[in-house]
């Protein structure tokens, strides 16, 4: 989009040469053709840092804005982002692309579905009533059971097993809620990457990123009906057992193991080798290595089991 629209749709005042916008990024992330926005201002130094060409802010962050760097003024930045990310998200099919290709020794049944651009490696089964979208990638060897979806722009790596009724890249749980209460979509236009030798169990949810990857890395282990939200970093060799659930940007180190119905809190920064016992709640940073965990509040493991043995006794 042009910034000459672009201004107009966010109402901001903008006097200078007219320039071509070519999408929406995050701060750390944005280049010098993209547009980002500030939204608090413990982003301070994100701002100082970022290459984006323009920045939507408020009053009290526009003093931050580097020279060379357009700061549109508005009142609330993070409603203005919602508003635009309507306008950089891509069509959810394209079929001005070329149709699928299917690498050699692949097994495709006549009852999946390959969108135009899909690309699916060598040696692959894809079973009945799969959906492989736009631009998708699935690498060499891999397995999707039936029912699986895989939206657009995302990529499976080689040797993945992918388990029935499983969905890869829907929508992040992302919104603005206005003083009404009135919620405006914020638009998932980022993808996810799944790296090679990862299996995943059936009806399990991998949500696609607002900007960049939601990225699951090699050698993971994800059992069903587990919920991985947008923009998480799962580690290498990471085990996430039945009905645990990942808040949106947390990242895991390698090898974090986490219990059955344990979950985290967003933002969050998990140290390598941390175990989560079932129904753990996460809600602050684990900076230590090799910690086992339990309980809500959250405490080590060993003083949980104390702290259990002390209530049994009460009750006795």
């Amino acid at each position: 989009m042009n910034l000459s629209n672009i201004v107009s749709i966010v109402g901001a005042e903008f006097n200078g040469k007219d320039i071509e916008i070519t999408g929406m990024n995050s701060l750390k992330d944005a280049t010098k053709s993209e547009l980002s926005f500030v939204s608090d201002l413990k982003y301070i130094k994100d701002i100082q840092n970022s290459n984006a060409s323009v920045i939507l802010v408020d009053n009290n962050a526009k003093e931050y804005v580097p020279e060379g760097c357009i700061a549109l003024v508005v009142d609330s930045p993070y409603m203005q982002m919602a508003m635009l990310s309507k306008y950089f998200a891509p069509a959810i099919e394209d079929d001005t692309l070329a149709s699928a290709e299917i690498g050699e020794g692949s097994v495709i049944s006549p009852k999946a579905e390959l969108a135009n651009g899909a690309k699916i490696g060598k040696n692959c089964t894809i079973m009945a009533h799969v959906y492989i979208g736009a631009e998708a990638v699935v690498g060499d060897n891999t397995i999707i059971y039936p029912n699986v979806t895989v939206y657009r722009d995302c990529k499976i790596g080689s040797d993945c097993i992918i388990h029935a009724n499983t969905t890869i890249g829907s929508d992040g749980f992302g919104f603005v809620t206005n003083k009404l209460g009135e919620h405006t979509k914020i638009y998932q236009n980022g993808n996810v990457v799944i790296e090679d030798n990862v299996e995943i169990g059936s009806s399990t949810t991998v949500d696609r990123a607002v900007f960049g990857t939601t990225l699951i890395k090699t050698g993971v282990r994800i059992d069903n009906l587990v919920q991985v939200g947008h923009n998480c970093i799962v580690g290498e060799h990471s085990v996430l057992v039945a009905q645990c659930g990942m808040a949106g940007s947390t990242t895991l180190g390698r090898n974090v193991v986490m219990g059955g119905q344990s979950a985290t809190s967003g933002h969050l920064n998990i140290a390598p080798f941390t175990t989560f016992a079932a129904r753990s709640g996460v809600t602050k940073n684990i900076k230590d290595s090799g910690k086992t965990f339990a309980g809500f509040p959250l405490m080590e493991h060993r003083t949980w089991l104390k702290l259990q043995g002390k209530i049994a006794k009460l009750l006795k």
